[in-house]
């Protein structure tokens, strides 16, 4: 087909996305003649966009609150995707003049590239902050680095039914413990995802007094890019992962995914870098 190439990032709302910023970037680098546009979708809204499309597109990111909805509406779902429940990349394949929208999940390998790239590749013991979406794929990333009995820090245990689902199809075994026990067990894990918004973190960030050495947290949020919570681990003396190392990671396989190139990660950092530092 002639003209340029497209993908996008749908969600509700959507005005915030680095993704962009990070798709762009990678096009740049990769000398791609694509587009990559940001797409207010709310609930309900993913199908009717998705019947809209022409045969220039290629990709979609989606996030809330479109990661569970896409799931009947792919033509195959990728294993990861299906053990979490959750698509946040849309692939758009022609198959011999046939559309097939295949259905992945990158938000697990940004996890895990994140710790990587922080020098943590196994771990054997982790605690994930928070029972949502977010958490579910920490869980499946802890489990991938050897964690088969998370602790999961919850406030209302009745929400995490997403979890615990996929909790069974993984082989995993979350340990539920409430949001004000997370100092104690903190003290004896190597790795934490913390997936609360900024605010809800800077409550637990005053009851840490110990972290274990060469301990790494894993902090989702990236506004502010340096949470309470994270500067409290810090002062500790753990590892801290900014979530924007997530972020980048996971653009990065999703643009490899789009593009079948290897993503141009250096490329794509230095660009958030400079939207974050700006």
């Amino acid at each position: 087909m002639s003209g340029p190439r497209r993908a996008g990032v749908l969600g509700h709302p959507i005005a915030h996305s680095l993704s962009p910023v990070l798709h762009r970037a990678a096009y740049r680098e990769l000398g791609l003649d694509w587009e990559y546009d940001a797409h207010d979708v709310g609930s309900g809204g993913l199908g009717g966009f998705l019947d809209g499309l022409d045969g220039a597109w290629v990709g979609l990111s989606l996030t809330m609150p479109l990661k569970v909805e896409a799931l009947p509406l792919m033509d195959f779902v990728e294993s990861m995707a299906k053990l979490v429940g959750a698509i946040n990349t849309v692939l758009i394949q022609d198959l011999g003049g046939v559309r097939q929208l295949t259905g992945a999940n990158t938000d697990v390998w940004g996890i895990q590239a994140a710790f990587r790239e922080a020098g943590v590749s196994r771990a054997a013991s982790g605690l994930i902050v928070g029972g949502g979406a977010t958490a579910t794929s920490a869980m499946a990333a802890l489990g991938g680095m050897g964690v088969e009995a998370p602790y999961v820090a919850v406030r209302n245990r009745g929400r995490a039914g997403g979890l615990l689902r996929a909790a069974t199809k993984m082989g995993v075994r979350p340990r539920f413990i409430a949001l004000e026990d997370v100092a104690a067990v903190a003290r004896d894990v190597d790795a934490v995802v913390s997936t609360v918004p900024a605010d809800a973190g800077a409550t637990l960030a005053p009851t840490l007094t110990e972290v274990r050495e060469g301990a790494a947290l894993l902090d989702a949020v990236y506004d502010p890019l340096v949470t309470p919570l994270g500067a409290a681990w810090s002062a500790r003396g753990g590892a801290r992962i900014g979530g924007e190392r997530m972020l980048l990671h996971q653009a990065g396989e999703q643009v490899r995914l789009m593009t079948g190139r290897p993503a141009p990660v250096e490329a794509m950092a230095a660009a958030l870098d400079t939207v974050l530092h700006s």
